[in-house]
């Protein structure tokens, strides 16, 4: 999938003069993470990345690890469901068991964590190593460069992202499925980011720092990483940081539908596939794969957003 909303380059860099003025776009950005909904973003995203962090040791601590079975906590002549009236949820299991086989969810959900973070994150660094790279090529050479790397990206953005995932996904049986999906997600999402950062690096190049360096006989080599890259700093991180809640929802996504994460490796996604027949029955099965999901999705979301507001406020002075 590409960028949910794929945002303006003057949107992300703001008037002409911010890029002449990093200290005040870095100021304004860290007044806007100061806010409480960037705050709590935030807060949420260190709980959850401290989850997938410490996965081995808090399994360790609860007694129940993500593929141990506890047929003793199923309830025979309900189906196999949990015994008790929440679950299964005890000291022992302390977001219940899934029905049929007995496994811990805590276990599965911190697990999962650990699963979608390292996809996503490593998705976003790939895409956006790829999009800055062909952005910047393709926006400072221009020319027969710039116009080979924008047919591949409109040819990528052209295609029904998803359904592509789904077939090749299909297609390739086994193997590292983990790898498979940050290729696929970072081949499908870069031309997002790199259309962005393509109009801004052409409107850095246009700038007088870059034509007088260009004039003291600088090589394009250090133009680019001493004049242009960092004004685009500030935009790229905001890009980044909007990707990685989008790889996680599509990650869920493809392990939903069974092409994703493999059993009985733990995702989120495939955990709420799992939930659907059960979510009358036994709901918080359902429910708590999809909270942290939702939440930390949407705490990606929030600061993203606060990021870009701050970079905009930083460009108006």
């Amino acid at each position: 999938m590409t960028l949910s909303t794929q945002l303006t380059a003057e949107e992300h860099l703001g008037p002409e003069e911010d890029a002449e003025q990093p200290g005040k776009r870095s100021s304004a950005m860290r007044r806007a993470l100061l806010r409480p909904s960037a705050v709590l973003a935030l807060s949420f995203l260190g709980i959850v990345a401290l989850m997938a962090i410490l996965a081995p040791v808090l399994t360790s601590i609860s007694g129940s690890g993500p593929l141990e079975f506890h047929q003793d906590q199923l309830d025979p002549a309900r189906g196999g469901l949990p015994e008790g009236r929440y679950g299964g949820i005890s000291a022992d299991h302390w977001f219940g068991v899934e029905p049929l086989n007995g496994r811990d969810i805590f276990a599965r959900i911190v697990y999962g964590a650990r699963i979608s973070l390292t996809i996503a994150v490593a998705a976003a660094a790939l895409t956006t190593a790829l999009g800055v790279t062909l952005g910047v090529l393709a926006g400072f050479l221009r020319g027969v460069v710039d116009q080979v790397i924008s047919r591949i990206m409109d040819f990528l953005m052209a295609f029904p992202a998803l359904i592509f995932m789904i077939a090749i996904l299909s297609a390739i049986p086994g193997g590292n499925r983990p790898l498979m999906l940050v290729l696929v997600l970072a081949i499908f999402g870069w031309p997002a980011i790199a259309r962005v950062v393509r109009g801004q690096a052409m409107s850095v190049t246009e700038r007088e720092f870059v034509e007088a360096a260009r004039a003291a006989g600088a090589s394009r080599l250090r133009i680019v990483f001493q004049e242009v890259l960092p004004n685009l700093v500030a935009s790229i991180i905001v890009l980044a940081t909007l990707s990685i809640p989008n790889f996680i929802a599509t990650e869920a996504g493809l392990s939903f539908l069974g092409v994703g994460v493999q059993p009985p490796t733990a995702s989120w996604g495939q955990m709420v596939a799992a939930a659907v027949p059960w979510y009358a029955s036994h709901p918080l099965f359902f429910i708590f794969p999809g909270i942290f999901l939702t939440l930390t999705v949407l705490s990606f979301m929030v600061l993203g957003d606060a990021l870009q507001k701050g970079l905009a406020r930083g460009a108006q002075g």
